[in-house]
């Protein structure tokens, strides 16, 4: 009962953190130089004032800000983002949705990656700490971490797929006989499209994680009850990884889930220098144009992971941590 009360309060603490986010994203938005037709009137001669006005009125522009954002606002608790501002004024939910499930593939993958890689390397890198290999590790980490992800990704382009020839270097499948192949050819065409998207997206996050988790180990094998655990005669990896590292865990779950909406957030400039079709990059499309619903539908998403991640973070804690368990236990 305790936990449910636990999970049911952070959750309702959301909601007004929820609105709060999309009302002040929403003045930004706005506050922000340029309109939706400028690129429309700019280039255009013949646009006069008039018509100028009569396109923002068309767009809703003309009305005042708190008007445009209850009008949005009621809107999105029916479940809808409205429509883009683009010439094909389609839905905002149906030009995310076909685009999501890519970025959210990529995501997965890349947080995969991270965690494959980023634990098992920070823990050998605080158990050996000062060895060459942890010397070594730390000099390839921040160099990974320092690296632009535009730039590594020209490179990873200009190595891999043009001297080499090993890997596509845009696009999520082959553009001629894709059709034609069979099921195991179409699989193996996506993965060799998700390489090195993948990698430029986990880069970054890779590095840091397996900091993140050195520092953290560090930190618990100076404690007492790792030197007891030791004295007792317990095996040297049931101290490492039975006791150490669940402890060490505590401050990385916080990191996890507030990296979340970043993966998304860093979608766009993958996506946009492989040319994939995701979220990222119809962002990235959005703000160029002023497509101020598409954006909007672009930050709910983000929000959404935003908290989520937190709470995430927040049942994560009561799982590691048996002291947070006593706690929710003892309110009871």
């Amino acid at each position: 009962m305790g936990l449910f009360l636990f999970l049911l309060k952070r959750i309702m603490g959301l909601v007004p953190t929820f609105f709060g986010i999309t009302l002040i994203s929403f003045l930004v938005m706005h506050l922000a130089p340029g309109e939706p037709m400028s690129l429309q009137a700019n280039f255009n001669p013949k646009m006069t004032p008039e018509m100028r006005q009569r396109l923002r009125a068309q767009y809703g522009l003309d009305k005042p800000l708190y008007v445009q954002y209850a009008k949005w606002l009621k809107g999105l608790v029916h479940l809808d983002l409205g429509r883009s501002f683009s010439p094909d004024r389609r839905k905002v939910w149906d030009k995310i949705k076909e685009r999501l499930p890519v970025t959210i593939l990529i995501n997965v993958l890349s947080m995969a990656l991270i965690l494959v890689i980023s634990i098992p390397l920070g823990v050998k890198a605080a158990v050996r700490q000062n060895s060459l290999f942890d010397q070594v590790t730390t000099v390839l980490v921040f160099l990974a971490y320092a690296a632009p992800a535009f730039w590594l990704a020209l490179l990873l382009m200009l190595f891999f797929g043009i001297e080499l020839n090993l890997l596509p270097v845009s696009g999520l499948h082959s553009l001629m006989g894709y059709e034609q192949m069979g099921a195991l050819e179409k699989i193996w065409d996506w993965t060799r499209h998700l390489i090195l998207p993948v990698f430029v997206s986990a880069i970054g996050g890779l590095a840091g994680f397996s900091r993140y988790t050195r520092s953290s180990m560090l930190e618990v094998l100076r404690q007492d009850y790792i030197t007891t655990a030791r004295a007792k005669g317990l095996p040297e990896r049931a101290v490492i990884y039975r006791h150490a590292l669940r402890n060490a865990l505590l401050p990385l779950i916080t990191i996890l889930g507030l990296s979340i909406p970043g993966l998304i957030g860093g979608s766009v400039i993958f996506e946009s220098i492989f040319a994939i079709p995701g979220v990222g990059q119809l962002m990235w499309s959005a703000v160029m144009a002023r497509d101020y619903p598409v954006l909007m539908g672009n930050l709910v998403i983000v929000s959404i992971l935003t908290l989520l991640g937190n709470l995430l973070a927040d049942i994560g804690y009561a799982a590691v941590d048996p002291r947070i368990r006593t706690g929710i236990q003892s309110e009871e």
